[in-house]
């Protein structure tokens, strides 16, 4: 027997955002959460990326702030990134339409002075980005004493972004007594490891295998020999405007991603594609996922910036033009689509350099990715010299990192002495004992003028 939202006894005001937003029934994830929150108690929930795990955290909260009170927060939501940020602001508000909770979103890449003017009207929910929070406590502009809940979403993408220490010094100046919720779709060694300070005798929620991607996205890999023919296949596949209606092609790096940009910007025009990471500015990125989500453009380059926290209804196709390093992003960039229980397809380009990361993969995941074999209106390209080296030297980093005695292709070359016997040939290292412009040369004329004035007394 399935339970609805009116068996949490939430209130009317949530009942009816609720129901306005368009949820009938509770996700496994909501389902078993939201009583336990409700309760009291510290939570680690683990679930799929696109299950409605920020529901499940906010609509307790909402229930047990109710409605809006002094000046200073009560909870305290931190996410890794700005677009998660924002994403679980909106969700805040479309839950909190009909109460007189004040929220406030805080992330860098803005000044500081407009963020400030609105803690200073009185807040009750504070969502942030580690460093923000705390240059803006540091200054004096939030007093924590009063908080009730702390909120840590995506908690392990925020220890593969180095914030274990900020997090620390968050921990430091909230107050020890609290409500503590730790949610992610992975949960990495870092994480468990701080989960000891940050949690206290957890319940722990888990809805499916850690890492495992959503059911209702099916999986494609292709190997693909080098960047060339990766951009012929891109080309091959958007030709079907049918089924790719809605897509995000992600990249490795800001470089790639505004090459793979500019690329589609030729073929289907600026009104078709925009490109989001790390370099583009706030407003650029916001006008670009609202303008993604809006359907006025069809496609939407993107790093790993946006595949955490992008809530974006009917994208179709998730294609990972490069393999992520970072191996818990997989599960993250295909969980952009097939959300809320719709169907998406996510599509794998894998070059020679990139098959070590789709094995780890693979194992994190517990499943084999599915391999289509190139369509044949696909032109092949020849591999240039250069990319051939860079993958043969990237090929070889990888097996010396899981075997350390391994010697590649690009070890130190051997010569042959005399004898016949093979020696490693090593060029000696010129001494530099100053290396100041012109210090060689003033060296050897005080050599000189010393030499000269001995001669001179003689």
């Amino acid at each position: 027997m399935s339970i609805s939202f009116e068996d949490f006894k939430l209130n009317k005001q949530i009942l009816n955002a609720v129901a306005d937003a368009g949820y009938t029934l509770p996700t496994p994830i909501q389902e078993k959460a939201i009583m336990p929150i409700l309760s009291g108690q510290d939570i680690m929930g683990i679930a799929q990326t696109g299950t409605g795990k920020t529901a499940a955290f906010v609509l307790p909260i909402l229930m047990k702030l109710k409605f809006a009170q002094g000046n200073d927060a009560r909870a305290l939501i931190i996410a890794p990134t700005r677009e998660l940020a924002m994403q679980i602001e909106e969700n805040v508000k479309t839950f909190a339409k009909y109460t007189d909770l004040r929220t406030v979103v805080l992330f860098g890449g803005l000044g500081p002075k407009t963020q400030i003017a609105e803690l200073k009207k009185g807040v009750d929910i504070i969502i942030s980005t580690p460093g923000r929070f705390l240059d803006l406590y540091l200054e004096g502009n939030i007093n924590t004493q009063f908080l009730k809940f702390l909120v840590m979403d995506e908690a392990d993408k925020m220890m593969d972004m180095g914030f274990i220490g900020s997090i620390h010094r968050i921990l430091e100046v909230v107050p020890r007594k609290r409500q503590n919720l730790l949610f992610s779709a992975t949960m990495s060694e870092l994480v468990h490891k701080i989960s000891g300070d940050f949690l206290k005798h957890p319940t722990v929620i888990e809805v499916a295998a850690q890492a495992t991607p959503a059911d209702t996205v099916s999986q494609v890999l292709y190997k693909v020999p080098n960047l060339k023919t990766k951009l012929n296949l891109l080309q091959h596949l958007l030709k079907d405007t049918e089924d790719f209606t809605r897509l995000i092609i992600f990249c490795k790096t800001k470089t790639v991603a505004d090459n793979i940009f500019h690329f589609l910007e030729r073929r289907y025009g600026a009104e078709q594609v925009r490109v989001i990471h790390a370099n583009k500015g706030q407003n650029t990125r916001i006008n670009s996922i609202n303008a993604f989500k809006d359907g006025q453009i069809r496609i939407l380059v993107a790093t790993d910036v946006a595949s955490r926290g992008l809530d974006v209804t009917n994208v179709s196709h998730v294609i990972n033009f490069d393999v992520p390093i970072i191996i818990e992003d997989y599960v993250h960039r295909i969980g952009r689509t097939g959300r809320a229980l719709q169907t998406g397809d996510a599509i794998t380009f894998c070059s020679p350099s990139e098959e070590y990361y789709v094995e780890k993969i693979e194992k994190l995941i517990r499943q084999n990715i599915p391999l289509r074999e190139m369509p044949e209106d696909v032109f092949i390209d020849d591999t240039p010299y250069e990319e051939r080296q860079n993958i043969a030297r990237e090929i070889d980093l990888q097996k010396r990192r899981d075997d350390p005695e391994f010697k590649g292709a690009f070890h130190e070359k051997k010569a042959k002495n005399s004898k016949g016997v093979k020696t490693t040939k090593v060029e000696p290292k010129a001494k530099v004992r100053n290396n100041k412009p012109g210090a060689a040369r003033r060296k050897k004329s005080v050599k000189f003028d010393a030499v000269h004035k001995k001669d001179r007394k003689k």
